[in-house]
């Protein structure tokens, strides 16, 4: 697994780290059941302190995106075609997108501007919108 860092970025290393990460299962490169590198590899392989790795897996364990244990190591838990997330995970997501839609407001962007930079970074992660047929009857499509 190859993570791109910015040491010299104001966004704590842990956090660019866990970034990465949720990007690579939100765009498909790691699935549900993936094995990511121990806490120390990765840190060897960056060059940073495996405490620091240790942090941004905790924050994955904690959102329920990995699964961490002394023998299979970390292992990717969720993805996109793992269902829908588990409960409060939509007012917590909302509430992180109302501060992100701010900044972007605070810094002048203009709501064409914000709505398609959204709609490129949906795109680009491969989320399709479910079948209207499907969704409207509630079953499998005719």
């Amino acid at each position: 697994m190859i993570l791109s860092l910015d040491l010299t970025s104001q966004v704590p290393i842990y956090q660019q780290i866990r970034d990465r990460v949720v990007e690579a299962i939100a765009t498909g490169v790691l699935a549900e059941g993936s094995p990511l590198p121990s806490t120390r590899q990765l840190a060897g392989d960056l060059g940073i302190n495996f405490h620091t790795v240790n942090k941004a897996y905790d924050l994955l364990r904690q959102e329920g995106l990995l699964l961490l244990n002394r023998k299979s190591g970390a292992v990717v838990q969720r993805d996109p075609a793992s269902g829908p997330p588990g409960p409060g995970f939509a007012d917590e997501w909302s509430a992180r997108l109302r501060t992100l839609l701010a900044e972007a407001a605070a810094q002048g962007l203009d709501a064409t501007a914000v709505l398609t930079a959204c709609q490129g970074t949906v795109d680009s992660f491969g989320v399709r919108p479910p079948d209207r047929e499907v969704r409207d009857r509630g079953g499998e499509p005719a």
